[in-house]
Parts: structure tokens; C-alpha cells; sequence
């Protein structure tokens, strides 16, 4: 999961964390990342270019780690902290999500079939 985490804007990723946790919490193979430590904000093309990661990710099997990450928040504890390093392993669903200014929020989900590469979309927009 490419995810909007790292942002210095503490309320945000709080929510953003406990949903993650909430949602996924049975999961013991999930493994989580933010592309801003690397490539920085991006406005507008934040989210093709995590969509781009979470693509890459599964054609590759390699979860990318957060680069910049010293000093990580206490709410991403219990197995829920985002990659300080690379990590291989077999990906077949990868989900980026990006909220953007004035409330607009989207999360694109990636899954791998076979050979092919399905793609849904969940947004809203206050």
C-alpha cells in the first residue's frame, strides 16, 4: 500500500493510520509505504505517480521502503510501520491512496490475475 502518510501534518496521518489499522488489522502481510520522502509533493501528479509505485510494486515484487522516515509517529506501531527498507515479496494487490487539497480523496486499487493487471477506483469529494 502507497499511502499519503508522511505528510507533517500530524491530525491527517492519525486518521489515515487508524483507518489502515482498522481496515487491515487481520492482515499479517501487509506492508506500507509513502513515495513523498523520495520524490517529494508533486501537487497534481502525487497520485499518478503513486499509482505508478503500487503498479511497479507488483510487477516486481518489491514493496518500496520510505525514504526520510527518522523519526515515525508512535500511532504506526503493532506491525503497521511504514518500510524503512525495500522489502521483496509476492504482490498481487497494491492500493495507493491520495487526498488532496479541499477534501478530494481517491484510492486506487491494483490487482494482479495471471498475467493481466485489473484496476478499480473508490473516491469521494466533499
Amino acid at each position: 500500500m502507497t499511502s499519503y502518510l508522511t505528510t507533517n501534518k500530524y491530525i491527517g496521518d492519525v486518521i489515515e493510520a487508524n483507518a489502515i489499522k482498522t481496515i487491515f488489522s487481520g492482515h499479517d502481510t501487509l506492508a506500507f509505504s509513502s513515495t513523498k520522502g523520495a520524490i517529494g509533493h508533486l501537487l497534481g501528479a502525487a497520485g499518478a505517480v503513486e499509482a505508478i509505485f503500487s503498479v511497479l510494486a507488483i510487477r516486481h515484487g518489491i514493496a518500496p521502503l520510505t525514504l526520510n522516515l527518522t523519526k515515525p509517529d508512535p500511532v504506526f506501531g503493532n506491525g503497521f510501520m511504514p518500510l524503512a527498507t525495500s522489502k521483496e515479496m509476492p504482490i498481487r494487490v497494491a492500493m495507493s491512496n491520495s487526498f488532496g487539497f479541499g477534501g478530494t480523496n481517491a484510492s486506487l486499487l491494483f490487482a494482479s490475475v495471471g498475467s493481466d493487471l485489473l484496476f478499480a477506483s473508490v473516491g469521494s469529494d466533499r
